[in-house]
């Protein structure tokens, strides 16, 4: 199947099946023209299980820049909690066994990829991302229901040990924070993505450590992003980008909130942040 609207961003959407009861299955789509050190795009979904549509509506922005979108799949069956990253399944040693299966097929070659989640896609990606900091180029975190942020609250919603416990993961991505405050990170919602449903996981304390609803949530993790960046005496590069118009939509945050261009910005657009970043950096120095 293709997708785009003419040669320069025609792509193809392919589905590549698990091979076998541990692999991971993914959804790609490539470009028919590829750059050689293109930096792939791994896109997970949320808890409907929509790889395809990750690939899909990803694919044409991408396939413009000559870069691949692979879109794993976790099937509920197998990885039914994979957006904890590392319950007892371990959805991330599966998509790393998955990525290293593409990189020796030649589909990409770069030491990073970048990493994009939406809603329970977005909670895998920003843990996965706090525990795996150095393959992560670039993190886009959008409409995530709720989120392991930088403090002593028992993970996965802090980075603390969990009581009566034998696991210490919140440890373990308390190593990585400082790499991981250092990544690129966008968290983006919809502007009117502010009511609680069925899947946001709300609760007294919750509540109170991170909001009633996915707005208020990004705005709050956003805002101890940089707080505990500031207070490792880092410069992140941490930003909150609410979308007009859109709900708790996926192809409403594409087609009318502009998700795609957010996640993979224009070449001359990623040269004038890292130019303004480093800018910032000779200020302060003086």
């Amino acid at each position: 199947m293709s997708g785009g609207s003419g040669p320069a961003t025609a792509f193809t959407l392919q589905q590549r099946r698990a091979r076998g009861r541990e692999s991971l299955g993914c959804w790609l789509a490539l470009p028919k023209e590829m750059a050689a050190d293109a930096v792939p795009l791994v896109a997970v979904h949320g808890i409907r299980r929509g790889a395809r549509d990750q690939a899909r509506f990803y694919g044409e922005r991408a396939a413009a820049l000559g870069r691949p979108v692979i879109a794993p799949l976790f099937s509920k069956k197998r990885w039914p909690h994979y957006q904890q990253v590392v319950r007892r399944q371990r959805a991330d040693l599966a998509l790393l066994s998955l990525l290293r299966e593409l990189q020796l097929a030649g589909l990409w070659q770069s030491r990073k990829f970048d990493l994009a989640g939406y809603s329970g896609g977005a909670q895998f990606a920003h843990r996965f991302a706090m525990l795996y900091p150095h393959l992560v180029s670039r993190l886009t975190v959008a409409s995530a229901g709720w989120y392991t942020f930088p403090d002593a609250a028992a993970f996965p919603y802090g980075l603390a040990e969990r009581s009566g416990r034998s696991d210490d993961w919140g440890p373990r991505l308390a190593a990585g924070l400082d790499g991981f405050l250092r990544i690129p990170i966008q968290v983006c919602v919809g502007a009117q993505d502010n009511v609680q449903d069925g899947n946001t996981r709300s609760g007294e304390a919750i509540d109170a450590q991170q909001g009633k609803d996915r707005l208020s949530r990004a705005a709050n993790w956003t805002a101890a992003l940089r707080a505990a960046a500031r207070q490792r005496d880092l410069n992140p590069d941490i930003q909150l980008k609410v979308l007009p118009d859109c709900g708790h939509n996926f192809r409403a945050c594409i087609t009318r909130g502009g998700l795609d261009r957010l996640v993979m910005p224009d070449v001359e657009s990623l040269d004038g942040m890292v130019f303004e970043s480093r800018q910032m950096e000779t200020f302060a120095a003086l």
